[in-house]
């Protein structure tokens, strides 16, 4: 899996489409019975490409050493579309649903990397933390200007069904 570092965007930029926040290779070890990847190394990537979207704005080791602050994860909702099978490339993208002063709503879209199709989703909540205290804080102004940067550049973005999906048995009649 690429983990290489996030560079910090500049306050003014951020492009009008879904950032690319994580891109690898399905391991050999991480299949399972079935002979595609196992659902947990779906989430093990998510996890990461938050890691990276966060660390774009600013969030990253330094960031909190520094300040003893850090994210959580409030809420998740994956989706399974297809199965990625061993060794297929995948690229996940990353798109700001919305933020306040301590949250931030995104939407990861994992897909086979040479053929385009979706593979997974992952709906999440995260919420800024400050350590010593273990409770919500509000996120620095540079983390915010750059969230509201972000936020009015993925304004623009069309509708996904894969945004605020409830889980549940559809009945017909």
């Amino acid at each position: 899996m690429t983990t290489s570092p996030a560079q910090i965007e500049p306050l003014d930029t951020f492009p009008a489409e879904p950032l690319v926040s994580a891109e690898g290779q399905v391991l050999d070890e991480w299949l399972d019975h079935n002979g595609h990847m196992n659902v947990a190394y779906y989430l093990l990537i998510f996890d990461r490409a938050t890691d990276r979207f966060l660390a774009m704005l600013g969030k990253n080791p330094e960031y909190i050493r520094r300040t003893q602050c850090s994210t959580f994860a409030l809420e998740m909702h994956l989706t399974y579309d297809r199965e990625l099978r061993p060794r297929a490339p995948y690229v996940v993208h990353t798109r700001l649903v919305d933020h306040d002063h301590k949250r931030v709503h995104l939407l990861h879209s994992m897909h086979h990397a040479e053929e385009g199709w979706l593979a997974a989703t992952n709906e999440s909540i995260t919420m800024h933390i400050d350590l010593r205290a273990r409770r919500s804080a509000p996120f620095p102004p540079e983390i915010t200007t750059r969230l509201d940067v972000l936020a009015a550049a993925h304004a623009g973005l069309p509708p996904d069904d894969h945004i605020g999906r409830r889980i549940g048995i559809r009945r017909r009649g």
